[in-house]
């Protein structure tokens, strides 16, 4: 199809969605009228919800941030360091209106059109304990060097980038990558077994939720560079791999922080809910095209008629995953392995998810964000915005997404936040050492350190930032 043609293309199935957009929600996705809130003696009242965004319905009363971003989270040092960060920050300051504003325009834009060029990448493949590959796309370039800002530790940072579930390297993906590098950092793109050109060499898919080649991944990446700081970002779908390593890995994740962009947290609904028809459709195409090259290597293991005739996301994955001929599970156990908030009470690493309420592939966050999740634990920061779409967030050329500046923010708060709480720390300990000369010396009794201010001693920077 010549260029023109994808172009009118394109343009015809957005003039679609801006006129089916009202009947694009998902049954059962319609904010209710009124909700029961807790009230003295147990009783509840009503408060009326009538006339309010999404994200103002689930605000938690602070001060709005500029653009009317809401961050919402448990009340802690580090979201008092982040809260300020976000307050001065330049791009969450509310820009003009322009045609992109709208939510099916934001997240076609990001997945349609075409990628441009992009940053100079070195591929790196990896061969895995089972023998499977994985790829590795190092960013090289280009990168004006004048403008590049080194970090104060001398050592770049390493910013390791997952993309979506589907495979697909996106606009966003790639300007990110770019952004980071000229702002000192040393992206990798992680690319899964069979996505974005990487060889299948055995009938093994990753699936949705397992990150066990991510973990292999990690230890060569953190093999390469040991000293250097190793950072996180999702997009998509692709922030249910790196939440299930962050939960299975816990305090042993060697991230230091980490970022999910329009992530999709409750799974298992969102693939029984099904997408809006544009959406699933597309995302269904784009995943059989990648699979019809291997069709030949997985019809030992798969029912590749019945995997190429699906008609949902759905039936689709359980066919490739739980319908399997060697080791068939039910589609419960297969959630109960896969799904990324499993083990999210053992996640010890900050974790900023950036959401909008407008966002046409997850739905309202009212239905699918668990905000309990960023209520009740320390480590999870919810940036929820008004208008953005999904994975979209952009502004007018060539401005890159405000996302990105966000997260790059957000990393350069958290290295700030620690850095002061290590310095803190190495205080604390210096005047405990000269109270216990003074002591060794002096005429007062010794006396014996319990084991548990021991412990806290230990984990102090922890403590500092889930008080």
């Amino acid at each position: 199809m010549p260029p023109w043609g994808a172009a009118l293309v394109m343009l015809a199935a957005l003039a679609l969605l801006g006129l089916l957009a009202p009947w694009l929600r998902r049954p059962g996705r319609l904010a209710v009228g009124a909700r029961t809130l807790p009230g003295a003696g147990g009783q509840g009242h009503k408060e009326e919800v009538y006339g309010r965004s999404p994200a103002d319905q689930l605000s938690d009363g602070r001060e709005p941030l500029p653009g009317g971003c809401r961050l919402i989270c448990k009340p802690s040092a580090l979201a008092q360091c982040l809260l300020r960060a976000f307050r001065r920050s330049a791009a969450l300051e509310p820009g003009p209106r322009s045609w992109l504003s709208g939510p099916h325009l934001q997240t076609l834009c990001h997945f349609v059109l075409p990628v441009g060029p992009g940053p100079e990448l070195a591929r790196e493949y990896l061969q895995l304990a089972d023998d499977g590959l994985v790829a590795l796309d190092w960013v090289v370039g280009p990168c004006a060097r004048s403008h590049r800002v080194t970090n104060a530790g001398g050592l770049p940072a390493v910013l390791l980038v997952i993309p979506n579930a589907w495979g697909r390297l996106t606009r966003n993906v790639l300007g990110f990558c770019l952004l980071a590098l000229e702002r000192g950092y040393y992206p990798v793109i992680f690319h899964r077994r069979g996505h974005h050109d990487c060889p299948l060499v055995s009938p093994r898919l990753q699936p949705f939720g397992d990150p066990s080649d991510l973990k292999e991944a990690i230890t060569y990446i953190r093999f390469r560079h040991p000293a250097a700081p190793l950072f996180a970002v999702s997009e998509g779908s692709g922030s249910a791999l790196l939440l299930s390593y962050l939960g299975e890995c816990g305090s042993s994740s060697y991230v230091t922080g980490a970022a999910c962009i329009s992530p999709v947290l409750r799974c298992r609904e969102w693939f029984e809910a099904g997408l809006p028809w544009p959406y699933e459709r597309g995302f269904l195409l784009h995943q059989k095209i990648a699979l019809s090259r291997y069709a030949t290597a997985l019809e030992d293991t798969v029912d590749i008629g019945k995997l190429f005739r699906s008609r949902s996301l759905r039936e689709f994955e359980e066919t490739l995953f739980c319908h399997t001929k060697s080791f068939p599970i039910s589609w419960d156990t297969y959630w109960d392995h896969n799904d990324p908030l499993r083990d999210v009470d053992e996640a010890a690493v900050p974790v900023l998810c950036i959401c909008s309420a407008d966002d046409p592939v997850c739905g309202p966050p009212n239905h699918f964000l668990p905000t309990e999740l960023f209520h009740s634990n320390p480590y999870f920061f919810l940036l929820l915005s008004h208008h953005g779409g999904h994975c979209g967030f952009l502004r007018q050329e060539p401005l890159p997404a405000w996302s990105h500046e966000v997260i790059l923010e957000y990393f350069r708060a958290l290295t700030e936040f620690f850095r002061m709480e290590e310095k803190m720390k190495g205080l604390s300990r210096r005047r405990a050492s000269c109270l216990g000369g003074r002591r060794r010396w002096g005429t007062l009794p010794k006396r014996e350190v319990s084991p548990s201010s021991y412990l806290e001693e230990i984990f102090s920077w922890k403590r500092s930032y889930t008080r």
